[in-house]
């Protein structure tokens, strides 16, 4: 009897007998597994060339598990009621995805945990075209040296789109027609490197259909198809430390909402073992469309790569400021700000890290903390030399992937990462209220972000241009200690006796935490 260690990947594959003409739209096939404690779960297996149907779950109970394979040509005996058993044992590694679970919501719905309660704060890289172009020696370079910044994900586009071309796989994902025809050989390629994610500790979040122009899947695609390749691909990697991004970069408002909530229902209305979002386009706040839908867990938006008041405005004041409260909750990610080495819209200035900063803790603050997501130009494109990225001519010339390596923000994002992990983030509550007076109210480029922890033992707040700040003292009544901490170096400054108001030590960005002096 096959062996299968806890939240890992039992595989297995079995063939048909019968000659289908196109096997991916054709015929279906269920697998029904039995827990150790007589627990029912249903699957989706999938079509992977010629006769072979594959079949991908992770177990979650320790223990025997049964399984039973269903066609929809009962007639096909080598598909349907085939049978066959595992036994699950305890994980016993040092992978974090394994050893404490998948990532579920927390019970405030406000962050997220893994499986056994264990906190998981979201700090992704936007490797769009990564897992489409990159080698495997290359790809595992680049997981590591996120792995040891601290990153806890990956974003990527797991079809075709417009920076599809020059990828080193077999043709496309599918080719449409009078009938869809699915290209299993594409994702055969992309296989090992969505397993080689969760390989080096990081949860794979892969947009299933992107859909920004009219090429795109999430847009060309019926909706029929839509929902065909959206549970294929759930099939082929829902047994992977996965979260969903449904849509990418797409709009979804109105009219439009009424057909994702469709496809969502139809590919996640009965798999609810991971989490599912939206990737809206730049400065769309889609959370009220999706509000009702049980298979949308939580509110991705894009505060994108403006510069301008508005844009800026928009992030500190507008949706992910103002609307996180609505019910039901839901943990809220800023999914694509400003890119590092990226041309602002309105500038045409490339972002540095301290705009990359700025977005980033910004958006930690201005909704309750939970995670964010950092990019940058070479990495999303994934040119193995300098050239234009496919699709989009205006960025002109991109480097390399490698020089999106070890900048300067994405090892500000360790710097961050590591001091969120020193203090109970997952307490923090936007408190704007701290502010007797706020700085960014005539420049939004001085907006200070503030959260105070539930109990009010801890309040942050985040200065992107240093200055002066002045608190109102009654709400830090009970607080003890002042500090600065540098987001560039790591280092920590005092801040003088808790007097309401601070002098930042110079006009670069600074974090004051002001607490009991009794941690961080």
């Amino acid at each position: 009897m096959p062996t299968v260690e806890q939240w890992r990947v039992f595989e297995t594959h079995i063939e048909s007998n019968g000659d289908y003409a196109n096997p991916f739209l054709d015929v279906d096939v269920k697998v029904h597994f039995t827990a150790p404690s007589g627990r029912a779960v249903v699957i989706d297996g999938f079509w992977d060339e010629g006769p072979r149907w594959g079949i991908r779950f992770s177990p979650d109970e320790v223990g025997e598990w049964e399984w039973r394979t269903e066609s929809s040509v009962p007639d096909d005996a080598d598909l349907h009621n085939r049978t066959g058993s595992f036994q699950c044992v305890p994980y016993e590694g040092d992978n974090p995805l394994y050893r404490h679970g998948p990532v579920r919501l927390s019970a405030n719905r406000l962050h997220f945990e893994h499986a056994d309660g264990t906190k998981f704060f979201w700090l992704a890289d936007t490797a769009w075209n990564g897992v489409l172009r990159s080698t495997k020696e290359d790809w595992s370079r680049y997981l590591k040296t996120r792995r040891e910044q601290r990153f806890t994900a990956i974003q990527f586009v797991s079809t075709q789109w417009r920076g599809l071309k020059g990828g080193p796989h077999d043709g496309v994902a599918f080719v449409q027609g009078e009938r869809l025809e699915l290209n299993p050989h594409f994702f055969e390629h992309l296989d090992p490197r969505v397993k080689a994610i969760n390989g080096h500790g990081l949860v794979a979040a892969p947009v299933i259909l992107w859909a920004f122009r009219e090429g795109d899947p999430g847009v060309s695609l019926s909706e029929e198809d839509a929902i065909r390749v959206a549970r294929y691909i759930v099939a082929r990697w829902g047994a992977y430390q996965v979260v969903w991004i449904l849509g990418g970069d797409g709009h979804y408002e109105g009219e439009r909402s009424e057909r994702w909530k469709r496809i969502g229902r139809a590919v996640f209305g009965e798999r609810r073992d991971r989490l599912v979002t939206m990737h809206p386009c730049g400065q769309s706040w889609v959370a009220d469309e999706f509000n009702g839908e049980e298979w949308f867990d939580f509110i991705g938006y894009q505060s994108g790569h403006g510069s301008s008041e508005k844009n800026l405005r928009w992030l500190t004041e507008g949706p992910p400021a103002a609307n996180w409260r609505r019910d039901p909750s839901r943990p809220v990610i800023n999914l694509e700000p400003n890119y590092e080495a990226i041309s602002s819209y309105q500038e045409h200035v490339p972002f540095t890290d301290r705009e990359v900063r700025r977005a980033a803790y910004w958006s930690l603050l201005v909704s309750p903390t939970a995670g964010v997501t950092y990019g940058h130009n070479s990495i999303w494109v994934w040119n193995e030399k300098a050239g234009p990225a496919d699709g989009h001519e205006r960025l002109g010339d991109v480097p390399p992937w490698q020089e999106g390596l070890m900048p300067p923000g994405a090892q500000s994002m360790a710097v961050l990462h590591r001091f969120f992990a020193n203090l109970p983030w997952w307490t923090l509550r936007p408190a704007p209220e701290l502010l007797a007076e706020q700085p960014g109210e005539n420049d939004p480029r001085r907006f200070v972000a503030a959260a105070m922890a539930e109990e009010e033992t801890l309040a942050l707040l985040y200065l992107p241009c240093g200055g002066e700040v002045r608190l109102k003292l009654d709400v830090c009544d009970t607080m003890e200690r002042a500090r600065w901490f540098n987001p560039r170096a790591e280092e920590w400054t005092e801040a003088g006796s808790i007097a309401g108001e601070y002098t930042a030590p110079d006009d670069m960005d600074w974090m004051l935490v002001i607490d009991k002096g009794d941690g961080l």
